[in-house]
């Protein structure tokens, strides 16, 4: 649900009070070199910017953050700066959709903080590697976490919609599977009562020409013929009703009979029905199967069609194996005693067409010489197409692997660049650290030789010469070391000055938080 104009804007000012806090106070603490009071005003209200444009335009809210953040040191790390750069990139992927804009964002921000190290930097490498480091681990990271939790929330929703969705498509599935019962019993009916009826009048009729029956006799034996065929009739009108037209039939049969007892009980009605079993052509569909249950059903009908339009007209019903499946061919003679088709006849052929093509078989059904024909070929895949179970649905996973994928790659690699680069801080820290014993020993004018023999491998990378006491002497080379090896905190700081090859200054760089207590302090043990 939309929050109101109210909420997004005390949402937007709590998110930058907290993150305007370590902004305002890291100086104070320490924790970096101190700035002026502009300097610190500007980048508050470039917070308050950044926050004001986090929800509609998060890209531009994290590029004022980045851009402040390498305006305050090259390599972007920041106490004060640094909370507020992960925030906007976790805002970032959490609120845009897009990840292309992002990406380049991101590659810019690395680009211009490389050219600002090599320009103003005082050990590209280091600051290099604690920049990229930052970019990785402080920005990617989240920015990531972000994205893995928008879609976390894209693909919970979506859950909700599929279920209800499914929901749905199952009542519809239940009304259509009602509506399908109906319309197979309705054409079971209307096969198996049709073919029935079909064999009593054929009975009927053979009957009433039978010798040596009484006259009455051959009159109800042919008003029962007519009634026969009348039912027939009513019968299919009255199955159409409950037909439906998109429905495609099931091949149903009568349990356990097969399609040679079903042309044996056709023979016995008085159909002068020929059996043609498959022979050498491949194998035939398997017994109670539902290929052969199919086939079934098309001689069923084919029978039934020539008992009522083609009576006494021979039939032959031959089987053809295949190696991929199997073909019934139903073909009746011309029929002894013309008899047109009813109207509305003929729904039952297109019924069996549709129950053929459905499974991927073939039928024809036509003229063929004097008499009639169909065919019908089964294919022997319906077996393993009728018990194979369907696909399941496509799980949502796929989006939520490629950003867990990316999460951890650049963890992994953020990980190992923030090892290093803290590593190679410590040792630089450590290693420009000048005891303050040998401090106190140094005497103005020693030449430049003898005081390098006491003091460390380097001089500090960002050396504070806006807390020094005094001015630099013009035209001296000064240099600044460490009197503590502690990481991380403000530590004071020695500044040797030398000229013309000898020390001509020495002074003691308080740090933040003192005066002039560690300068004297120092001064004391060098007298």
């Amino acid at each position: 649900m939309e929050r109101s104009r109210p909420a997004r804007l005390g949402g937007s000012a709590l998110l930058w009070a907290a993150l305007a806090l370590p902004a305002l106070t890291a100086d104070r603490l320490g924790l970096n070199e101190p700035r002026p009071a502009w300097q610190q005003a500007a980048g508050v209200a470039v917070l308050a910017v950044g926050a004001a444009l986090s929800r509609r335009l998060p890209l531009a809210a994290f590029g004022l953050v980045a851009a402040l953040s390498l305006t305050a040191a090259p390599a972007l790390f920041t106490v004060s700066y640094g909370p507020a750069l992960g925030v906007f990139a976790l805002l970032l992927g959490l609120r845009a959709g897009r990840a292309r804009p992002a990406v380049l964002c991101f590659a810019a921000v690395g680009c211009a903080g490389t050219a600002r190290i090599v320009l103003v930097g005082v050990d590209p490498a280091p600051e290099w590697l604690v920049m990229t480091g930052m970019l990785l681990f402080g920005c990617v990271f989240p920015w990531l976490g972000g994205r893995y939790w928008r879609q976390s929330r894209e693909l919970a929703v979506a859950g909700w919609l599929r279920a209800a969705r499914l929901e749905d498509e199952a009542r519809f599935a239940e009304e259509r599977a009602r509506l399908r019962e109906r319309a197979r019993i309705a054409q079971d009916m209307h096969d198996s009562l049709g073919h029935e009826l079909s064999l009593i009048a054929l009975r009927a009729g053979a009957l009433q020409v039978a010798p040596g029956l009484a006259e009455e006799h051959r009159a109800a034996a042919a008003d029962l013929r007519a009634a026969a065929a009348d039912a027939t009739d009513r019968l299919h009108h009255i199955i159409g009703v409950l037909r439906e037209d998109d429905d495609e039939p099931a091949p149903l049969a009568p349990a356990g009979e097969t399609l040679e007892q079903l042309v044996a009980r056709a023979a016995e009605s008085g159909l002068p029905v020929r059996w043609e079993p498959a022979g050498q052509g491949g194998p035939a569909a398997k017994p109670g199967g539902v290929a052969e249950r199919l086939l079934h059903r098309v001689a069923r009908e084919a029978l039934t069609n020539t008992a009522r339009y083609a009576p006494g007209a021979p039939v032959t019903v031959a089987v053809r194996g295949r190696a991929a499946g199997t073909s019934v061919i139903i073909t009746n003679g011309p029929p002894i005693q013309e008899r047109s088709r009813s109207a509305g006849g003929g729904t039952g052929l297109l019924g069996l067409r549709a129950a053929v093509t459905s499974v991927g078989g073939t039928f024809e059904a036509g003229p063929h010489e004097d008499g009639f024909r169909v065919s019908a070929y089964v294919p022997d895949a319906l077996e393993q197409r009728s018990t194979a179970k369907p696909p399941g649905p496509a799980p949502f996973r796929h989006a939520r692997r490629r950003v867990a994928v990316g999460f951890g790659t650049a963890a992994g690699v953020g990980v190992v660049l923030v090892g290093v680069a803290f590593g190679w801080y410590a040792y630089v820290e450590k290693h420009s650290v000048l005891e303050p014993a040998a401090y106190t020993k140094l005497r103005l004018g020693t030449p430049v030789a003898e005081v390098e023999r006491v003091l460390p491998e380097r001089d500090v990378n960002d050396p504070p010469a806006d807390r020094a006491p005094t001015p630099e002497p013009g035209g001296a080379d000064c240099r600044y070391y460490r009197a503590s090896g502690e990481l991380f905190v403000s530590v004071d700081h020695f500044r040797l000055c030398f000229a013309a090859g000898r020390l001509v200054a020495k002074d003691v760089v308080p740090r933040i938080g003192l005066s002039g207590e560690g300068r004297e302090e120092y001064e004391v043990f060098s007298q």
